[in-house]
């Protein structure tokens, strides 16, 4: 599959390393902006304030299907909107989902190794499905489907409930086994 990420850091940068050994092309777009126009399904993996500056980068977003991965972190949603994940739909007017959000990028080298694949949360729409499997599947994960996009506020805070509890009790994937047992 032609993927596009916007975004080259841990998740953006992590995830295209994990799908191009998976087999797919992925074009790389970072502050600069890019074209997507010849991608079949593109990532947004940015900081989530960053969300509408990156976009506004973006040139072929229309129709496509996006995947949002951002995060709100010290960061408000864009005015009018339930998540990032729906300003994203309303940016592109193509299938969206809300997914690797969640799980951590430190996780990803680990993931190829581990006994039995981790789940990783998505929410969006149901045309957006069998490239938002495939591409959890093929990074590793096993896909497991929280509802539809309006469902993607809940997500994304639940990021903040997550994270604070792995802060009180350390990250709990890795008290259950340790990385080389994964």
């Amino acid at each position: 599959m032609k993927l596009a990420v916007i975004g080259r850091g841990n998740v953006g940068g992590g995830l295209a390393d994990l799908w191009e050994q998976a087999g797919h092309e992925v074009k790389r777009i970072g502050n600069d902006g890019g074209d997507v126009s010849d991608a079949e399904a593109v990532l947004v993996a940015v900081p989530g304030g960053a969300i509408e500056a990156a976009l506004d980068n973006v040139q072929g977003l229309e129709g496509k299907t996006v995947i949002d991965a951002t995060n709100l972190f010290g960061a408000d949603r864009p005015p009018g909107f339930q998540s990032n994940a729906a300003f994203v739909k309303s940016r592109t007017a193509g299938p969206t989902a809300k997914s690797f959000d969640v799980n951590g990028a430190r996780l990803y080298p680990e993931l190829r190794n581990a006994r039995s694949k981790p789940g990783n949360v998505w929410s969006g729409d149901e045309e957006a499905r069998a490239v938002v499997e495939q591409l959890n599947r093929d990074a590793g994960y096993e896909p497991l489907h929280a509802g539809p996009l309006e469902n993607a506020r809940a997500q994304e805070d639940f990021l903040a409930l997550f994270v604070g509890v792995s802060q009180e009790i350390g990250p709990f994937f890795y008290r259950m086994a340790p990385p080389a047992e994964l």
